[in-house]
């Protein structure tokens, strides 16, 4: 009994209070992620670098190791450690603000590097810890604190798709966009998750799911209404689907 209470105590979700707002997907992904780590047995082996934003507390809900990096930067560490200790199963966690504003440069030229590391990425179309301020990824029209007429093509230019910006990049082994505002998009995500995992095991190159998140607080709606709009809205900017897989097999 006392061999199997210590199995369950070294899960990798920690048994703790979120700090999420009420709706966020955040604490799904977590979940997703600690699922795939579980089942693949990586979990002593695995270490993610946590970044700023929403999800800047990552290492309260995961137990595996974490580097905590400046704004932006999480690629570039994740291509040190991968490098210097390449048998390490290495991902990065990040929102759209801090992988497709400040951390553009790094996240484009490790894709076209091919580092071997794995990124999750959260797209709620916002900056949310800072107040939900427009980013990259806000959608045409879409209201923010910063944007309060709605997203102006003319002026901020249009919403960043990452998926499709480095599927051209010959070094990107996986790319697939997901979402979590269902329990059948859950599902998916769960398996897109588990494979970007698998792309580095196999040592194929890099590997990143975008995850389309819900932000009730920022988007200033309830948690029905903002699952509806990932699925009615938000999607028809940044569509679901697999843009890039190798075979590992």
């Amino acid at each position: 009994m006392e061999e199997i209470k210590k199995d369950k105590e070294i899960k990798t979700l920690e048994d703790v209070v979120t700090h999420y707002c009420p709706g966020c997907g955040h604490g799904i992904v977590h979940r997703l992620v600690a699922d795939a780590i579980d089942r693949l047995e990586i979990r002593e082996k695995t270490i993610g670098i946590a970044p700023i934003g929403c999800s800047v507390l990552i290492y309260n809900y995961l137990n595996v190791d974490f580097q905590e990096v400046p704004h932006g930067r999480a690629p570039a560490a994740a291509t040190g450690i991968k490098r210097a200790q390449p048998d390490k199963v290495v991902f990065t966690y990040q929102g759209d603000g801090d992988l497709a504003s400040i951390g553009t440069a790094e996240i484009v030229h490790a894709a076209n590097r091919g580092e071997n590391i794995t990124v999750i990425f959260i797209n709620n179309a916002v900056y949310g810890m800072t107040g939900g301020q427009m980013a990259p990824t806000t959608l045409l029209k879409q209201k923010t604190t910063t944007s309060p007429y709605g997203r102006n093509a003319n002026i901020a230019g249009f919403p960043l798709r990452v998926c499709e910006l480095l599927s051209s990049l010959d070094g990107v082994a996986y790319l697939e966009r997901v979402s979590v505002s269902s329990p059948k998009n859950v599902m998916k995500a769960k398996r897109a998750i588990r494979h970007a995992f698998e792309v580095q095991l196999a040592k194929k190159g890099f590997s990143l799911v975008e995850v389309l998140s819900q932000c009730p607080m920022n988007w200033r709606m309830g948690s029905i209404d903002s699952v509806r709009w990932v699925d009615e809205v938000m999607s028809k900017t940044f569509p679901l689907k697999k843009f890039k897989d190798v075979e590992i097999s």
